[in-house]
């Protein structure tokens, strides 16, 4: 009767350590994919602690949170044949975790390289214009594929970004000089119109005094006076002047006689 007691107490035993070895904690970021004598079992355990049978399952837990990708910059020859330093970033997912552990046996250095290529790809088969000022569309394509590309691997591509293009020094050389040629461009356009409405208003201002002679004579008269305020110098008068204020006189004259 002892003798059943203390198997009794070595099967409890046995049994506790037997449970302690099965438990398993995943937690809330978390997926465990449970491999029970080599085969996939069920579904994947949800976060929380969960027991498995020792010996006989082995759980592999994947992170299902967003992870960064840094892609490192590598050089790309453009399609007008410019050579670049490009560096992206992805940011990607893994939203099936049965299948990122069955269907590829890395899926970080897999999604790195299909990320790298695709970049590659893309850039190489647009211009650097179109690299430079159509970054979001080069984006979304490169986005796309890398989508469709990953998706049987139970990942999610959620956004690439091109975040560091670095041009070789002729060629920024090149725009600069380019900017700066567009920019003495538009001041020569901007000067030009200037020039152009003012001899538009000079032109009306010559019919005007063409119609009326005795404008130019008070106008002279006026360039005289603010001649004299604004500098203390002597002035002389030419002859024709004299007969400028004999016309003035005249003129104010007959005014005042209507």
């Amino acid at each position: 009767m002892e003798a059943f007691g203390g198997f009794g107490i070595f099967l409890l035993i046995i049994g506790i350590i037997a449970v302690v070895m099965g438990l398993r904690l995943v937690n809330q970021y978390e997926k465990g994919v449970v491999f029970r004598l080599g085969r996939v079992s069920s579904t994947p355990k949800e976060p929380g602690l969960r027991v498995i049978i020792p010996f006989v399952d082995v759980m592999r837990k994947v992170d299902m949170r967003i992870i960064t990708l840094p892609v490192d910059s590598q050089q790309i020859i453009t399609k007008d044949n410019v050579s670049i330093d490009v560096a992206a970033v992805a940011y990607y997912q893994v939203n099936d975790a049965t299948k990122s552990l069955v269907e590829i046996s890395n899926v970080v250095a897999a999604t790195y390289q299909i990320a790298q290529t695709t970049i590659r790809n893309i850039v190489g088969q647009s211009n650097l214009d179109e690299v430079l000022s159509q970054t979001t569309s080069i984006n979304d394509k490169i986005k796309l594929i890398l989508d469709t590309a990953t998706e049987k691997w139970g990942v999610y591509i959620s956004t690439v970004e091109l975040k560091d293009i670095k041009l070789p020094d002729s060629m920024q050389r090149a725009m600069a000089k380019q900017a700066e040629a567009e920019r003495e461009k538009r001041a020569k356009i901007i000067a030009a119109e200037g020039e152009a409405m003012s001899a538009a208003k000079l032109g009306e201002a010559a019919d005007i005094i063409s119609a009326h002679p005795i404008a130019l004579q008070l106008r002279n008269l006026q360039v005289l006076s603010e001649i004299a305020v604004e500098k203390n110098s002597t002035i002389i008068f030419p002859s024709q002047f004299m007969d400028t204020v004999d016309s003035v006189k005249h003129f104010m004259a007959k005014e005042s006689t209507k």
